[in-house]
This record gives C-alpha cells, sequence and structure tokens, in this order.
C-alpha cells in the first residue's frame, strides 16, 4: 500500500516510520527546505553554536515509551531547564519558587510560611475564575501576577489576561521549595546532535521518500491509498471557512564574544520591553565549548498569510470556525489529520510522538479488520 505524509516534522516522521516498518511504502513531503519541521536544529555559521531555529525546544516526558523511542533514534543528554524572570532590573528564577517568593518580597520565609503567606495575597473575592488575569490573581495576588504573568502574557497572546481562559493557566504556578527546575517530568534532555539528527533518523528506512521544497497539490494523492496530513488543518480546505488564529514569532539575533547573558532562556515580564524572552542556544548544548555565543530576541504577533504559525489561539470565538472545519475533515475520504497543526492543538513534542504512534497503529488496525480509518485520531474539539 502507497502511504503520502505532508509534513517532516516529529508527527509525520513518525508515522512513516511506524507504516514503512510494517512494509508500506511511504512518501514523505515537507515544503521547507529542511526536516524536523519547528524543531529544527542547525549549526550557526558564525559561532558554530547549533541552533534551534524556530525557538527553544527541550524535550521533557513522563512516557517511557516516547522517552526509548527517541532515544533510538538520538543520544539525549541530561538537561534542565532554568528559567529566569527579569523585572524592574533585578533577576528572579522561575517558575515561582521559594527563592522568587523570599527575593520579591525581600524575606527569608519557610515553605509553610511562604505557602501562607501567598494564600493571603490571592484575592479571595474570585470564587470561581473564568479569566487567566483571574486564575492569576486568586492564586497568587496582583503583585507577582503584574510582575511575571501581566505583561509577558499580553506579549505572548496579543491579548489581555482578562480576555484570555483561565485554563491556560492551568495549575498553582508556585513551588514552596527551592526547586527551580522548569518542568516536573521525570525524563529530561536534549539531542546530543539536534532535532534534525533524530528526524534524520526516525525516516532512515528503505520504505521511506522524503522530499523537500515541495508544497502539496491535491493531485499527490492520485495512486495513494492514504494521506496523513500534518499541515494546519485551515489550509487544506484553502481557508474556506476563514483563517483559524495562530500566533508566529520573529527572531532579533545577537553575536558576540564570549557570553551575552550567563544562562539559556531570560524571560522580560514588563510589557514596555517589546519582546518576550532572550534565547541564548549555546546553553542548549552545555557539553559543547564555544568562544562565541548566538541569542534570540524572540517577539510574539498574530500569524500572517505567509508566516510560519507556532500555536493556536483557540478563544471561545474561534470554536463555530474550528467545528465547521472539523465537520469538513470527517467527511473526506482517506485522509487522517494529525499533530499539532492538522488538529489545531498546542501540542509538546512528547505528546506529537505519542500520537503519532497511536495514529500509526490504530490505522494499521483498521486497514487489518477493512474498517473505515477516522479523518481524526484525536479530535480537535
Amino acid at each position: 500500500m502507497n502511504i503520502l505524509v505532508i509534513g517532516a516534522g516529529f508527527s509525520g516522521a513518525v508515522v512513516a516510520r511506524e507504516l514503512a516498518e510494517d512494509g508500506y511504502n511511504v512518501k514523505v513531503i515537507d515544503a521547507r527546505p529542511h526536516l524536523a519541521g519547528n524543531c529544527h536544529t542547525e549549526r550557526c555559521k558564525e559561532t558554530d553554536v547549533m541552533v534551534h531555529k524556530y525557538g527553544p525546544h527541550i524535550f521533557h516526558t513522563d512516557n517511557k515509551n516516547v522517552w526509548d523511542y527517541v532515544n533510538k533514534h538520538g543520544e539525549f543528554v541530561p538537561y534542565i531547564n532554568r528559567v529566569k524572570s527579569c523585572v524592574n532590573n533585578k533577576v528572579y528564577s522561575l517558575p515561582i519558587n521559594l527563592h522568587t517568593i523570599n527575593q520579591f518580597f525581600n524575606k527569608a520565609l519557610s515553605p509553610a510560611e511562604a505557602k501562607k503567606f501567598i494564600e493571603e495575597l490571592g484575592d479571595k473575592s474570585i470564587l470561581e475564575p473564568k479569566t487567566f488575569e483571574e486564575q492569576a490573581l486568586k492564586f497568587v495576588g496582583k503583585d507577582l501576577y503584574e510582575a511575571f504573568f501581566k505583561g509577558y502574557t499580553k506579549k505572548q497572546w496579543g491579548l489581555s489576561p482578562s480576555e484570555l481562559p483561565a485554563s491556560i493557566l492551568k495549575r498553582l504556578p508556585v513551588r514552596f521549595n527551592y526547586d527551580d527546575n522548569y518542568f516536573n517530568h521525570k525524563y529530561q534532555g536534549m539531542p546530543k546532535k539536534g532535532y534534525t539528527k533524530v528526524v534524520e533518523s526516525i525516516l532512515a528506512h528503505k520504505n521511506i521518500t522524503t522530499e523537500l521544497n515541495v508544497s502539496f497539490k491535491k493531485e499527490m494523492q492520485k495512486g495513494c491509498d492514504h494521506t496523513f496530513y500534518c499541515g494546519p488543518l485551515d489550509a487544506w480546505f484553502d481557508h474556506e471557512e476563514g483563517r483559524l488564529d495562530y500566533r508566529t514569532l520573529d527572531f532579533e539575533p545577537i553575536v558576540q564574544n564570549g557570553d551575552y547573558q550567563g544562562t539559556a532562556v531570560m524571560n522580560y515580564g514588563e510589557e514596555i520591553v517589546a519582546y518576550t524572552r532572550i534565547s541564548e542556544h549555546k546553553y542548549f548544548s552545555p557539553w559543547e565549548e564555544n568562544d562565541k555565543t548566538i541569542a534570540f530576541k524572540e517577539f510574539s504577533r498574530k500569524c500572517e498569510e505567509n508566516d510560519i504559525p507556532y500555536y493556536p489561539v483557540r478563544l471561545v470565538g474561534e470554536q463555530k470556525m474550528l467545528k465547521k472545519y472539523v465537520s469538513l475533515a470527517n467527511s473526506e475520504e482517506n485522509v487522517s489529520f494529525i499533530g499539532r497543526l492538522g488538529t489545531y492543538r498546542y501540542l509538546d513534542m512528547d505528546v506529537t510522538i505519542a500520537e503519532a504512534l497511536q495514529a500509526a497503529d490504530e490505522y494499521k488496525k483498521k486497514i487489518a479488520k477493512k474498517e473505515q480509518v477516522p479523518s481524526f485520531f484525536v479530535e480537535p474539539i
């Protein structure tokens, strides 16, 4: 059987590999000149630093199956993401932890004292938070909210936190110890040779043909038994119901000798600073030595027609449009929509890989039983 996969990021690569190993002939195409989608890594010619071309990607997961899968295709070096935030010309640790609290309020509180202190700062008048702003005010109070969340969130989403749903801030963003590991997951690391080499390994199979710099056209499906589409959901339908809302990112490079900021990621929470953060990429490969450094100021804005989409906004007003696209997709035959863009959801890399493994497995089961293959293995709504 012949399979067409549109998109050479993790979703497309994993599906392609899983089906190829079962004897399917798989063709993978991508409109960009490189593999790995927004996870693409490459050497900076000027500094020799391994650069995450579309912004920092730190691999973190609790899924052992996924962790074992990526480690089959590349060596992952242990890496802890320690994010800092610059507010009022002072630098703090994120997520908000006991050090952040004591430094910010000029105190020396114990964990129990800090917990009580933060509870007292929270807005008790907010019983059921409906917005991001209400969620933050309820949990951490006005001072911490305005220092670390309000301006950063407005820059990141292009909207006031009072317009964003509370679900974006899913849990209490405070730790009452000195743990400054940004993630809580069991497995955390960086691919020693970069993400692109990992994806290259996944696609290295005799039954897979990969073509880059190739834009998808519907006639390419001719002769294919099934298509896995990893591109933007609305683009498949030529945006006939309108454009789903994405945010995109612009990067302003900084190249110099030595170090620039002494850490991988520095957030800038104040709205007066136009960029959201600065990432210094040599710190994502601490096992390497570089005399020069490259850092990037990161600017978030609305994604326009010719921009690269990074993450969906998914506001309430978009649900009607999204439902129309899901309905259109479910009426398609021999096409499945997968991945971050194909399902219009914000997904971390590990979830993307887990869902791609699931999609390939379910596809094989449906074919074996001669059942209809669904348009979505995970519903976007």
